[in-house]
């Protein structure tokens, strides 16, 4: 069986096929987009010529230390292309996202793009969302009572599970916005359109993991090689 970190690189460098130069790229963040972003950084050196919005301050200096050229999403509000990881992909493209923190930065540059592409490796693949806990990205002020209005508004729609606020050696995880995270397990999400919705009528909620309607096509690697779903 291959491993994680090699099928991590083999989506990476899959994706760069979807890159074409002159293209203003979004750049996503955690360990399956940071090998995108080194197979990026050999094509750069070799000529290829783009821009790149990056998604967190963690890609931004990677992509300071590999010279690959970025802007801001202000400087540079319309891409063509966003590439960045998941923590699960299903059927319909929909994704967990937010494990490494950036969600909302994520989502915005996904946004912001003409064509989203997931790069994943198999593992990342599920039948239904859920069981990786769902980010939820929050303002410090009234933190409990944001807490306590995403538990009913889960609890409406019959999904319970711990719902902790994320921590990195000891203390609260502070987002590149300033923000903290709750990370939600509710094991099963049948209805992700749905408790999307109900987490944005919760006031104090930022912006949550659930990417829905965005990703056009998802690069797949696995022991049997690259597996493209939708249409990159």
């Amino acid at each position: 069986m291959t491993d994680a970190a090699s099928l991590k690189d083999k989506a990476g460098r899959a994706a760069l096929e979807y890159v074409s130069d002159g293209m203003r790229l979004g750049i996503g963040t955690g360990s399956t987009a940071e090998c995108f972003v080194r197979a990026l950084g050999e094509r750069v050196a070799g000529g290829l010529s783009i821009v790149g919005v990056a998604t967190s301050e963690r890609t931004a200096r990677l992509c300071e230390e590999l010279r690959i050229p970025t802007a801001s999403l202000d400087e540079m509000p319309e891409l063509d292309l966003a590439i960045d990881g998941a923590d699960e992909v299903d059927p319909e493209l929909r994704l967990i996202k937010g494990g490494g923190g950036a969600l909302l930065r994520e989502k915005i540059v996904a946004a912001a793009a003409s064509r989203f592409i997931v790069i994943a490796d198999a593992t990342k693949r599920v039948d239904v969302l859920g069981a990786f806990p769902l980010p939820i990205e929050v303002n410090g002020f009234g933190l409990t009572a944001t807490y306590l209005g995403i538990r009913r508004a889960a609890e409406r729609l019959g999904l319970a599970g711990e719902v902790r606020l994320r921590q990195r050696g000891g203390e609260a995880f502070i987002t590149d916005n300033g923000h903290l995270i709750l990370d939600a397990s509710f094991g099963r999400i049948p209805n992700a359109e749905a408790l999307s919705e109900a987490l944005h009528g919760v006031p104090g909620v930022v912006e949550h993991g659930l990417f829905l309607g965005l990703a056009g096509a998802a690069v797949i690697a696995g022991d049997d090689g690259v597996e493209i779903l939708g249409q990159a």
